[in-house]
């Protein structure tokens, strides 16, 4: 660090600057201009603006992502937002391995499509999970089959549709999963040249973990690039949040389905007689006929009931509500 002046020593030298005693040299000049080197060939069409605040809308969609994929995988899963940068198209496909799982998303109402890339060992863990296993994934790479591929779409049409609200503070669109390509030769849907924003989500499904990569062009989002900035994303947030704000979550909350059982008790066959029974035999059960059975919202005990008819259906009458203290 260099030395500090004293008061008075700052003092005699603008007296002598101002003498002419001591020149300007000082503080030299340069003639030599700084200048930017620019690639043409990777033009900067996403600022850093841009790019936080596509950080933010897909925050919000890792949110929905993880609260929305356990109803169907029936496993905690975590999602959060790992990165975003911008690269060339080509740079994107270049960098996928085959087999891939590439969703081609229909970006209506604007121009152009964008692209999901969920990674292989994701892929491969779901499947395992939704066809009654573990959700382990596999050990060396595949090609999906017709099935699979048929599940992973049913997914990517999950992933599709939650695209809606985040996007809703800047665009109201309905997004269409076009198709799904597990081949990167086939998921040429803009130039090689042109430029992309890629945000890079980390998921965790119980022990799996994995990346999904979102890829939208610069052409796709031209029309809405003015809208893509931090205080204009937070200024339409404000206003969407009403006062019937708290009653439009509550009604979104009661669509949600669960599954709901009712036990009316348990017992213990060998093998067997169970591979002997026939109908009209009986199966002793351990709780008796004026017991309260458990009434279970999927693994939670929350209800004890009365068994009984409602018309032409089995029903049941609600005796208690167990509460989460009890």
């Amino acid at each position: 660090m260099g030395e500090v002046l004293s008061q008075s020593e700052i003092d005699k030298l603008l007296e002598q600057m101002s003498s002419g005693e001591i020149g300007d040299e000082l503080v030299p000049e340069s003639d030599e201009k700084k200048v930017k080197n620019y690639d043409f060939k990777r033009p900067t069409k996403f600022s850093k603006e841009h790019l936080r605040t596509l950080e933010f809308i897909f925050e919000h969609y890792s949110r929905l992502i993880s609260t929305n994929l356990p109803v169907y995988l029936r496993k905690n899963v975590q999602v959060a937002v790992a990165s975003s940068e911008t690269n060339t198209f080509n740079e994107f496909t270049n960098a996928l391995s085959s087999p891939v799982i590439l969703g081609i998303i229909d970006f209506a109402p604007l121009n152009g499509s964008i692209i999901i890339d969920l990674s292989t060992n994701l892929g491969y863990a779901m499947l395992d999970r939704m066809l009654g296993g573990n959700g382990v994934p596999l050990d060396k790479s595949r090609d999906f089959s017709e099935i699979e591929q048929t599940i992973i779409q049913k997914i990517l049409v999950t992933f599709t549709q939650l695209l809606r609200e985040p996007w809703k503070n800047v665009i109201d669109i309905s997004p269409v999963l076009s198709r799904l390509e597990t081949n990167p030769q086939f998921a040429q849907v803009i130039a090689p040249g042109d430029m992309v924003a890629i945000v890079t989500l980390n998921i965790k499904i119980g022990d799996v973990e994995g990346l999904m990569n979102i890829c939208l062009p610069f052409f796709t989002l031209e029309d809405v690039m003015d809208k893509l900035n931090t205080k204009f994303w937070y200024s339409t947030m404000q206003e969407n949040h009403d006062e019937n704000y708290e009653a439009y979550v509550e009604s979104m909350i009661r669509k949600v389905n669960v599954p709901v059982r009712a036990v009316l008790g348990r017992s213990t066959i060998t093998v067997n007689d169970f591979m002997n029974l026939q109908v009209g035999d009986c199966i002793r059960l351990n709780t008796g006929v004026d017991e309260d059975m458990n009434v279970y919202v999927g693994n939670i005990k929350k209800f004890t009931a009365l068994p009984g008819t409602e018309k032409d259906s089995y029903a049941v009458r609600i005796t208690s509500v167990i509460r989460e203290e009890e």
